[in-house]
């Protein structure tokens, strides 16, 4: 039986869907308005990890990860400018020109990654009609009220607000981290839907009509509403997203720690007072932060990562996915360097005891006892290991323990490749190494020498030792088994 640790109670429990048929999953992704990074995609490889091992369990699942191009305001008290329209400025683009290119780049560094593509990935800016009529439903039933710069969920309507972070209303309020807006009611409120210029209200008309200050520039992304232009909240989006293709109760939600104060928090109390169900996930799973030599990862430390900054230094971004497997999701996993290249040399070692076993795989023969029992032990320890927390790191361990065990070539084979159904480090792509024949003494020596120059991101060397080799009469080419080395033809 699968546990998971569910945030909403803090503790580990037996998990069970609400359906018997269907495990349905939702993740926030990302916000697209400039590159993911390192720490963001840790979150991503863990919910991938998740759905992989409820297939491997026998669940059909229905995944949904959204792409926020709309609504995530630089602060996450309602203030500041929206993260679209600000790299809009940034990069002198329009927000919808923002949200395609880093909407592509998402993609582009998920496949790098090896990332199951969800069943559904919505945006907020085609379900504008969704999130509007979940505002209505909201104001109808006495939840959210209108002020100068928008409509609010007010939070004294709801008990229990901040349980999932396991605080209460006043901890939320002593720790909020800038000015709080004077016309809402209360400190945590959180805006449903927000102009796209403030106005003034007359009464408690809230279909008094917005107007335009003289010579204004309109925001790239608004809509009209019965409240008037504006766009929507970000929380709001998350739900009526989740709710159109999920239901109103969901059994898994996803993301970063980071996500739990305010953004989860929000989620739960606007969508089960929408749809008078509790609770409206039944287990909130997060994934720690990652960091930097031992700090935080930060813009202004110089220690935040892209993929992209691991491509430039000639390292396979699987590389970064193994590293992260080594780590349990829910403890800190500290990067470095040194830390990846060790995940490298790790990854390659296994796609070579890959490539090797499909050189040697021959046909099939029957198991002895004692083969077979050790067969279905690993089968069995690696389950247990997937069912336990998704203790990944002690699943990798099972892993090269198999590659190193002496079951027959086919059985370990075999077997690899059934775990990394869940490991996801795309192993059934090693092919059989080729047959070089024997090197000339300094050409052996030479290879040795520019293998070492690339474990040490030393490329100008590697790349010396290179030409130095073609002036012999030798190529040599680099792949996921390792680098091979072939003689000139003419």
């Amino acid at each position: 039986m699968l546990s998971l640790y569910n945030t909403r109670s803090r503790t580990v429990e037996e998990f069970s869907p609400l359906r018997e048929d269907l495990v349905t999953i939702y993740a926030c992704g990302p916000t697209v308005y400039d590159y993911a990074h390192i720490g963001n995609f840790r979150t991503y490889v863990m919910t991938d990890i998740l759905v992989r091992t409820l297939r491997y369990l026998g669940y059909t699942t229905k995944f949904v990860m959204n792409i926020t191009d709309v609504g995530h305001l630089t602060s996450d008290s309602d203030s500041g400018e929206d993260k679209m329209e600000k790299g809009a400025k940034r990069e002198g683009k329009t927000a919808w020109d923002i949200a395609r290119f880093y909407t592509e780049a998402f993609l582009s560094d998920s496949r790098k990654l090896n990332l199951l593509d969800p069943d559904v990935r919505p945006k907020p800016t085609e379900h504008i009609a969704e999130q509007i009529a979940m505002v209505s439903v909201l104001l109808k039933k006495g939840f959210a009220y209108s002020i100068g710069d928008g409509i609010y969920f007010d939070t004294s309507k709801v008990q229990n607000y901040g349980a999932l972070a396991g605080q209460n209303r006043e901890d939320l309020k002593a720790g909020a981290r800038v000015e709080v807006n004077p016309e809402k009611k209360h400190p945590t409120d959180f805006a449903l839907w927000k102009f796209s210029y403030p106005k003034i209200l007359k009464g408690s008309d809230l279909h008094h009509p917005r107007s335009d200050p003289a010579g204004a520039k309109r925001r790239d992304m608004e809509w009209e509403s019965p409240w008037g232009v504006g766009f929507p909240g970000w929380h709001i989006e998350c739900s009526a997203m989740g709710m159109k293709y999920l239901g109103d109760q969901i059994d898994i939600h996803t993301g970063g720690v980071d996500l739990i104060p305010i953004h989860h928090t929000n989620e739960i109390v606007q969508s089960e007072s929408m749809s008078g169900k509790s609770p409206y996930v039944r287990f909130w799973v997060h994934g720690q932060f990652i960091l930097v030599n031992g700090e935080k990862m930060s813009k202004s430390r110089g220690n935040f990562y892209r993929l992209g900054d691991i491509e430039e230094r000639g390292i396979d971004p699987m590389a970064l996915r193994y590293l992260y497997l080594t780590a349990h999701y829910r403890s800190y996993l500290n990067f470095s360097w040194e830390a990846l290249d060790a995940a490298a040399r790790s990854l390659t070692e296994l796609r070579t005891q890959i490539g090797n076993l499909r050189a040697q795989i021959a046909r099939r023969r029957t198991l002895s006892q004692e083969k077979l029992t050790k067969v279905e032990g690993y089968q069995a320890a690696f389950r247990a290991s997937l069912e336990n927390d998704l203790n990944v790191p002690q699943a990798l361990a099972i892993t090269r323990e198999v590659a190193k065990s002496n079951i027959p070539s086919q059985d370990k084979y075999d077997l690899i490749l059934d775990f990394d159904e869940v490991l996801g480090l795309t192993l059934r792509n090693v092919m059989a190494p080729e047959p070089v024949g024997d090197l000339p003494d300094e050409i052996a020596v030479l290879k040795k020498e520019r293998d070492a120059y690339r474990k040490t991101n030393n490329f100008q060397k590697a790349d010396e030792v290179r030409a130095r080799m073609e002036e012999m009469g030798f190529t040599i080419e680099d792949t996921p088994q390792g680098s091979r080395v072939k003689k000139k033809t003419i």
